[in-house]
């Protein structure tokens, strides 16, 4: 399961996103409110987690945006005011729990699982295109019979891939979207993952396939 996390402090971001890749989760951490809108709009989550004080849009004002724009992923507010006031405000905001600092990990962690449980129960946690499925539960990919489970970054292109299905996608839009470019990663590790899931494909026996387009990019297809 995809998580978009949007805070600020570098601290408590990287502190968050160990706990919660360590639950098995695949974590997009943001540090601004307008790129949590950007990354919302651009890809499905199965759960936001936003802090109210940042540059850019506050968290409340994030939470406004996607509920405005149809964006019904779980939400849950972390903010340094606690009251009850302030509380109300944020789930009157459209967000779904919220979360006063300092907290507990544990308790974090259990109220994602709360909200995730939610979600399973109108959300679908299988991709599929041609003969392939992707379960965005497990990291999963079958085709038939055969099945590998793929690496967190492996599973992240191959989502990317079938959730966009025969759009050309470049190697930069990888990068950015998976990696960020304030990593230390270079854009090899997509050329990397690229030809990894070409293996994969070809090993379960896929009609489908990573499709190449010089000088633009890739895209997944369907062989007739």
């Amino acid at each position: 399961m995809r998580i978009l996390l949007a805070e600020d402090d570098k601290t408590l971001s990287r502190g968050v996103t160990v706990l919660l890749e360590h639950d098995g989760y695949i974590v997009d951490a943001v540090a601004d409110g307008q790129d949590a809108v950007t990354f919302a709009e651009r890809e499905s989550y199965d759960c936001i987690i936003l802090d109210v004080m940042m540059p850019g849009l506050d968290g409340l004002s994030v939470v406004r945006k996607l509920r405005q724009s149809q964006n019904n992923a779980p939400v849950l507010i972390l903010s340094a005011k606690g009251s009850l006031q302030d509380r109300v405000v944020g789930l009157d905001a459209g967000a779904d729990d919220y979360l006063p600092k300092p907290f507990a990990g544990s308790e974090l962690r259990a109220r994602v699982r709360a909200l995730l449980r939610r979600r399973t129960e109108y959300t679908p946690n299988r991709l599929t295109f041609a003969d392939l499925t992707l379960d965005t539960g497990t990291c999963e990919l079958s085709c038939a019979e055969k099945r590998i489970i793929l690496s967190r970054r492996a599973y992240q292109v191959m989502e990317a891939f079938m959730r966009n299905p025969r759009m050309v996608t470049s190697p930069e839009q990888l990068m950015e979207r998976i990696w960020g470019w304030d990593s230390e990663a270079e854009i090899h590790v997509v050329w990397v993952n690229v030809s990894f899931l070409r293996k994969q494909l070809t090993a379960l026996g896929s009609r489908a396939f990573i499709k190449t387009l010089r000088g633009t990019g890739y895209s997944l297809e369907e062989q007739k």
